[in-house]
């Protein structure tokens, strides 16, 4: 990460150090040793001389990097501490952790003003509001996408909340410069980008009970050798396409063929995912066999 003034940079590793380097002369001008495991993301103030780190140690750490030294330490997480986030503000820090929490301090008096539940996994990304900056969003290990609302008239309960935005790890966020548009970058090779629905607009939104009730049908889909692919680790795959498409599935290994129970939309929709996976898959191969 870059300072303010674009002249330092910031780098940490699975050395334990966070390291300061010279950008114009493109060499390293100080080491700073304090945490004990493997440091998992640095982030520089947007103004001031302060860096902030986040380990597998379970610290949160602020750094000095004109002295390289530590400024203070921070204990709120119970597990691995993923990710810091300065706010624009200069003000507040945000942390997010194994632990499923995220942390909100308030770095002028030390004090933790906030912390948010709402994941049911390991948070793993995070990104304030290029405008308000009360706004923050989240994304979990298992494809959550959670939208906050915090300061004085905000709330520790989540704005919004999309149970299986991805399929797998949300790893990154981005924010539009204009605030309109949230980026998200996830493990299941997919980007997305999402924006609040135009007004009288239900598009995205789950349907009423109210609407027809439609048949349930069943259909298969072959797949050959990639059986084990469909399943995923621990069943993992197969599970979150059953959570993001509303469907029963199973798959039949003897004949090597998907099972699928659904209404004909959710059925396509599946086609086109486990279509749009295998294809990802045979293109990997055929590019391994022609670097062989």
């Amino acid at each position: 990460d870059f300072s303010p003034s674009d002249t330092k940079f910031v780098s940490c590793g699975d050395d334990a150090t966070v390291r300061v380097w010279d950008w114009a002369t493109h060499s390293e001008e100080r080491i700073m040793e304090g945490h004990g495991w493997d440091v998992k993301c640095v982030q520089w103030h947007p103004r001031s001389s302060v860096i902030a780190s986040c380990s597998k140690d379970n610290l949160v750490k602020l750094w000095d990097p004109r002295a390289g030294s530590c400024l203070s330490t921070l204990y709120g997480h119970k597990n691995t501490v993923s990710k810091v986030a300065w706010n624009d503000n200069g003000n507040w820090l945000v942390t997010a952790s194994r632990d499923q929490l995220i942390k909100l301090y308030d770095i002028r008096a030390m004090k933790e003003l906030a912390s948010l539940k709402g994941h049911n996994k390991e948070v793993t990304s995070l990104a304030w509001h290029p405008i308000h900056e009360s706004v923050l969003a989240s994304g979990g290990m298992d494809g959550t996408l959670i939208y906050w609302n915090l300061g004085a008239k905000g709330s520790e309960e989540p704005a919004a909340k999309v149970p299986y935005a991805h399929d797998m790890a949300i790893w990154d966020l981005k924010w539009h410069p204009a605030g309109h548009i949230l980026a998200t970058g996830s493990n299941d090779r997919q980007t997305k980008f999402w924006a609040r629905n135009r007004l009288g607009s239900t598009a995205g939104l789950q349907e009423t009970s109210e609407e027809k009730e439609e048949d349930i049908l069943t259909a298969e889909i072959e797949l050959g050798n990639h059986v084990g692919i469909v399943i995923g680790r621990k069943g993992a795959t197969i599970i979150s396409m059953q959570r993001a498409t509303g469907t029963k599935m199973h798959v039949d290994q003897v004949r090597r063929c998907l099972l699928i129970q659904g209404t004909a939309k959710q059925i396509e929709t599946v086609k086109k995912r486990v279509g749009a996976l295998l294809e990802r898959v045979s293109s990997d191969e055929r590019g391994d066999r022609m670097m062989m």
